[in-house]
Parts: structure tokens; C-alpha cells; sequence
């Protein structure tokens, strides 16, 4: 049946939208009446010379998506459903190179390299050190006077220092991984007046400060995870410039996204109290879970239809691309009880906030996690009173649940 809800022209990628809020009331009434639904769109709107998109916002059929890659590419079109309306095709093809918009068997062969690094063994080897900087973190915001922004003094400082950690970038420079990294995603907010060729010569930035890391290991290798990536690279490792676009990769799936999720996570506790005063008195492990489910920090990605096919009852052309809404398929009553609450104690959460699965689901989850687990247990111990002093000041993305700004008062 149609979706009277639905005005015309309404699209789920316009960053206006995203800019005030996640559209979870139009995402419900699609997943009732009209799982699968066409979002039409003007030639270039969103840099593809097509007329639109398929919605997918059903967690089953998202996960079918995410798990079907000969049948649904990320290399086609990227993962990117939406760019700058002047973004140019050779630019949107040079992001093949990206682990997230490569499909098998050349992401197995990245995957298998990279993935070295994302051992258990080598997240509980951070751990110590992550736990003393997500202490020192927060003790140092709790040195204001007053309010403070917690993006800026607590939610980026930890993603930030681990990836620093991880793949031995030193700590003095991780300012600039955040620079680079908000100027490649901040394209559509006109506060950063960030320009499409503003936001090329950062990922250029970030690419060459990785890949001259990459050359300095191979001469000298050290006890890090560069070396373990790169040092051999007729041994099955990464070469200088794959070595490059897995750090921009990791630099905004490994910052932006947790930091949004550590944002998200502290409003959500602030704007529902007994939650926070449970996580405080309880520290549930299923915690870090459940607010990646309410954050959904990437909102949705895309996949582009190899052939002719079939989904949620829907002619899907070859070449269509196909929007697949994560934020959506979080509050899929079908999976999740009473899905709109913000429950610390969901037990099991299958939500599908690190992906649907499949080749492409996040390769950081468990560090991830454990920076959400360290940064809110060291809240909770130096910060327990924190307070709402504003209201959340949100990123205008097209596909980014973002937040710049949460002012907040410790005293």
C-alpha cells in the first residue's frame, strides 16, 4: 500500500533533515507500509546521474542487503549514498580504493591484512593504557568552571588517542587526524564553509601523513601495528597507498562515529536519568550496545544492484542503487521491544549499528565498545552529577547522526 505520510519530494538523505533530527516517524511508517520504496531525486542531486534510490528499513531486509555483496555492491557506487550535488565521478570512483567501498575477493585480501590489527590481543593490549587516558580525560574536563562543551573536551579525545594508539600515530598530531577528518565529512554544514575541494586536499593530507608512516616502517620497523601492515608487503601486507586510504578510512570510522556515539550516549543518559542512575549503581556490560542501537551514528549507506532482482516485494533494477537505513532498522519493532526506549539492560541487542553484517561490519567493533565502556565508567566515577546546560547542536550530514556541540556542567 502507498505511504500517505510521506510528502512529496520527501528524502531521507537531505541534510536538512539530518541537520534537525533522525526521521524515525517517517522511517516507521515506511517499515509498515512500504518497506522497500523509491526516494526520488534529480540528476546530480546527490553527484550520480541517476533519478533516485531504493529505502530499505526493515532490519531483515537491511541485513539481507549487508550480507548479500554479490548481489548488492559497495563498489559500484561507494557506500556513500549521498555527495556534494558537484561531487565528480572520477572523484566518487578514486574512493574505490577505500576498504569500506571495495567488494570481495579484493576486500577479503585487504580485509585479512588489516584485520591484524583488531585482534583481541591487541585491544586488551590497549586497554590499560586506554582506561588511564579515558581517566585523565574526564578528569581534565572536570576541571571547568562552569559549563563545557563535551564533544570537544571529552567524546573526540578518547576515539582520537586510541586510533593514535593503534596505529602509532603520535599523540601531538592526533589534532590534526580530527581536522582532517571533520573537514572530509563536514561538506554539507555550512558552519564549517568546508568546499568539496577543502575537504579533497584533507583526505590528500591525512593519505600522505600515512603513507610517509608506511615508508618510514619499512626502513625501520617498530613493535607497532604500521609494521604489521606494511613491513613486508611482498609478504601479503599493504602497500604505502592502501596503507593510506585504511588510515582515512579509520579516521572516520574509528573518530567520527564513536565520538558521535560517546555524544549521543551522554545525552541520551542526561535527557533519561534513571538510566544514568542505574548505569552509575549497576555499570552494565550490555551498555556500549545499546548506545550504538540509539545513536546509529552512520545513519545509512548504500549498495548498487549488480542484477536484476527482488527485495521486500520490489522490482530492483541492475544499477539501482539501494539505501540501506541502519537508524531505521534499530527500531524495527519486529526485532527490538519497545525499540524507542533507551534500555542499558537490552539483552540480546541485534542491532545493526556497526553494519548488517556480512563482509563490510565493522572491523573496530570491539574497540569501539571498549572506548565507550572506559570513557562512561570514568564519567560516572569523576563526573557522576553532570548536568544539561544546552541543547545538542547537530551536524547538517547527509548521512552522519552528528553532533557538534553538548554543553554540559560538571558542578
Amino acid at each position: 500500500m502507498p505511504c500517505p505520510a510521506l510528502p512529496d519530494g520527501f528524502d531521507f538523505t537531505d541534510p536538512d533533515l539530518l541537520h534537525h533530527r533522525v526521521p524515525l516517524p517517517e522511517f516507521a511508517e515506511l517499515r509498515r507500509a512500504e518497506p522497500v520504496r523509491w526516494i526520488p531525486q534529480p540528476a546530480g542531486l546527490a553527484g550520480f546521474q541517476d533519478e533516485g534510490y531504493w529505502a530499505v528499513t526493515r532490519h531483515a531486509d537491511v541485513k539481507y542487503v549487508s550480507t548479500h555483496p554479490e548481489i548488492y555492491s559497495s563498489y559500484l557506487n561507494t557506500a556513500i549514498i549521498r555527495f556534494h550535488e558537484h561531487m565528480q565521478r572520477d572523484a566518487i570512483d578514486a574512493q574505490r580504493l577505500i576498504l569500506l567501498n571495495m567488494d570481495p575477493p579484493e576486500h577479503t585480501r585487504v580485509r585479512q591484512i588489516v584485520q591484524r590489527g583488531f585482534t583481541p590481543r591487541a585491544i586488551r593490549a590497549l586497554e590499560e593504557r586506554l582506561r588511564s587516558r579515558a581517566l585523565a580525560i574526564v578528569e581534565g574536563a572536570r576541571a571547568h568552571s562552569g559549563p563545557f562543551d563535551f564533544v570537544t573536551e571529552v567524546a573526540c579525545e578518547l576515539p582520537l588517542q586510541a586510533i593514535a594508539e593503534l596505529i602509532g600515530v603520535p599523540q601531538d598530531d592526533r589534532i590534526k587526524i580530527f581536522e582532517w577528518s571533520n573537514k572530509m565529512i563536514a561538506y554539507d554544514d555550512p558552519e564549517y564553509a568546508i568546499t568539496e575541494e577543502v575537504g579533497a586536499e584533507s583526505a590528500a593530507e591525512l593519505i600522505s601523513y600515512a603513507m610517509n608512516m608506511a615508508a618510514d616502517r619499512k626502513q625501520c620497523p617498530a613493535k607497532d601495528i604500521v609494521s604489521t601492515l606494511v613491513a613486508a608487503e611482498d609478504e601479503g601486507n599493504l602497500g604505502s597507498d592502501e596503507f593510506g586510504f585504511f588510515v582515512l578510512m579509520l579516521s572516520v570510522a574509528g573518530n567520527e562515529t564513536t565520538r558521535n556515539a560517546i555524544t549521543h550516549g551522554m545525552h541520551a543518559f542526561l535527557t533519561h536519568p534513571e538510566q544514568w542512575e542505574l548505569y552509575k549503581r549497576t555499570r552494565p556490560a550490555t551498555t556500549a550496545e545499546e548506545i550504538v542501537r540509539w545513536a546509529t551514528p552512520v545513519v545509512s549507506f548504500q549498495r548498487t544492484a549488480t542484477q536484476d532482482t527482488e527485495l521486500g516485494g520490489k522490482q530492483i533494477k541492475e544499477g539501482d542503487r539501494v539505501g540501506i537505513f541502519y537508524a531505521s532498522a534499530n527500531h524495527d519493532p519486529e526485532v527490538f521491544e519497545n525499540p524507542d526506549a533507551f534500555d542499558i539492560t537490552r539483552d540480546p541487542n541485534p542491532h545493526l549499528g556497526f553494519g548488517g553484517g556480512g563482509p563490510h561490519y565493522c572491523l573496530g567493533k570491539s574497540l569501539a565498545v571498549l572506548e565507550i565502556d572506559l570513557i562512561f565508567n570514568a564519567i560516572a566515577d569523576a563526573m557522576p552529577n553532570l548536568t544539561l546546560a544546552g541543547d545538542p547542536r547537530r551536524l547538517r550530514s547527509a548521512w552522519i547522526n552528528g553532533v557538534k556541540e553538548l554543553q554540559v556542567d560538571a558542578d
